[in-house]
């Protein structure tokens, strides 16, 4: 008997809104699957890895959601490519990783960009959610289905 699979959805909540939207909409897509999905919160995208990496072992697919606006700083460059370097770092170890985190220059395309708008576009918590699930298929697929 197989058993039904879990995914964990880790999210910074800094911009709430924006955050509310993606999970909506990763959860709504995951369980659509009929998989099981649990959401850990953290403060900022640069804490993400580092929770994926404590839990890796525990669940089936990691999703990662967050945002990222770009200010008047570096700060921005380098939250985003540390983060996304990390997560994919995780993903070549061999774990299916959803990339949801919103790079934007403000807060108008994050907003946009966080929840799909009818025939025009597709939402990233749900695009975020669609690449985990597909990546774990094939993790099934080509080994041991572990």
């Amino acid at each position: 008997m197989n058993k039904k699979k879990n995914i964990l959805i880790v999210g910074s909540n800094y911009y709430q809104e924006i955050f509310q939207n993606l999970v909506d909409e990763t959860r709504e897509e995951v369980e659509k699957h009929n998989l099981f999905c649990h959401l850990e919160t953290v403060t900022g995208v640069f804490e993400i890895p580092s929770i994926i990496t404590f839990c890796k072992y525990k669940f089936d697919g990691y999703i990662a959601l967050g945002c990222v606006i770009r200010g008047e700083t570096t700060h921005y460059d380098y939250v985003c490519s540390e983060s996304a370097r990390a997560l994919m770092n995780i993903s070549l170890e061999g774990f299916a990783i959803g990339y949801g985190i919103l790079t934007v220059e403000n807060y108008n395309q994050a907003l946009i960009r966080s929840k799909t708008i009818a025939n025009k576009s597709i939402g990233k918590g749900k695009v975020a959610a669609l690449a985990c699930i597909n990546q774990m298929s094939l993790k099934a697929k080509y080994t041991d289905g572990s």
